[in-house]
């Protein structure tokens, strides 16, 4: 289904009717009757289908801004919230005194309606829990594509919404964690990997075998597994089970695959502070900043390509999976 499509013309249609409704005459007050029936309002046509123009408007507007990346999901959910807010204060108390008709405007009315409903979103979003969706294989085995997540947005510290100032602090990320955070590269989208080294930390990557601190990672080869990839190609991986953290987790290995495809290393802030061979990667993790991985280490854009994740990027820490349409035995299981 092509969503962009949709919403252009989802788009256009409620903003002919909108433009439409102002060049014909409004509502206008039908005469009493002569047993004194109480006045009714017979509305054009066009003020009709204002009741499903004004919202079909409004979603659309938000759905574009997000998916063209003009402004982040919580930007624009920010935005849509101060606007209905804007709408339903001036009309409660300006505008409703001077109005002569009892019949509320079809904008103050969707204004009336939203508001309420995206400001608690918009709060529980911002402060308390985050829904998103997994949309790669770059997590498998412990995230599958099509997982929908919760991300818990206070256990680092809260956050100001759209600045991600920090206000208040929390606990600091750890080893093992698997986190959201915004891209470098691009800070409007999100990524989710795993907390591999925090500051300080020197982090190598050889082999396929990760060791902190000079210390080898423990780790145990549980089998393998086949899987197809983007091309169809069948792959074997290795599972293995590494302990990061204060909970072992799985991780997939591709025997064939070096463990940095040195072409695709970009340039990136302290980048001196790596150093890369045809063996893998070491790098010294700096102040401030996090080097991630993926699970699924030979399918995974992470911080062996371009580099480390500053404090100011994180969004938060992933719980767990609270939907899978298509592998419901998903639903409920808790993110290590």
């Amino acid at each position: 289904m092509n969503w962009e499509s949709i919403g252009w013309w989802a788009l256009a249609i409620s903003a002919a009717v909108i433009v439409a409704s102002f060049f014909v005459a409004r509502p206008a007050t039908s005469p009493q009757g002569a047993a004194g029936a109480t006045a009714t309002e017979q509305p054009h046509p066009v003020h009709a289908w204002l009741e499903f123009a004004w919202p079909v408007f409004f979603i659309a507007c938000m759905g574009m801004l997000t998916l063209k990346e003009v402004m982040s999901f919580a930007a624009v959910l920010l935005l849509a919230t101060v606007l209905t807010g804007v709408i339903w204060a001036i009309d409660h108390w300006l505008l409703r005194k001077r109005r002569q008709s009892a019949v509320e405007p079809v904008l103050v009315e969707m204004a009336r309606s939203f508001f309420p409903v995206l400001a608690i979103v918009f709060l529980l979003r911002s402060f308390l829990y985050e829904p998103f969706k997994i949309p790669s294989e770059s997590m498998l085995p412990t995230l599958e594509a099509g997982d929908f997540i919760l991300v818990n947005k206070f256990t680092y510290g809260i956050r100001i919404p759209v600045l991600n100032e920090k206000v208040s602090e929390g606990t600091p990320p750890k080893r093992g964690d698997v986190m959201v955070f915004r891209y470098p590269v691009d800070a409007r989208k999100d990524f989710i990997k795993r907390i591999v080294g925090i500051p300080g930390d020197t982090v190598t990557y050889k082999n396929k075998r990760l060791s902190i601190n000079g210390n080898p990672l423990p780790v145990a080869v549980k089998g393998t597994q086949t899987r197809a990839d983007s091309n169809l190609l069948l792959r074997q991986f290795e599972v293995l089970e590494e302990k990061l953290g204060d909970k072992p987790h799985l991780a997939y290995a591709d025997p064939v695959v070096p463990s940095v495809n040195l072409a695709g290393v970009r340039a990136f802030p302290n980048v001196e502070n790596c150093e890369y061979n045809n063996e893998g990667v070491t790098c010294r993790v700096p102040e401030g900043h996090f080097f991630m991985m993926g699970d699924n280490r030979d399918n995974s854009d992470d911080s062996r390509y371009w580099g480390f994740v500053p404090e100011k990027n994180i969004v938060g820490k992933a719980v767990l999976i609270w939907m899978n349409f298509g592998a419901w035995k998903r639903v409920g299981t808790r993110i290590e």
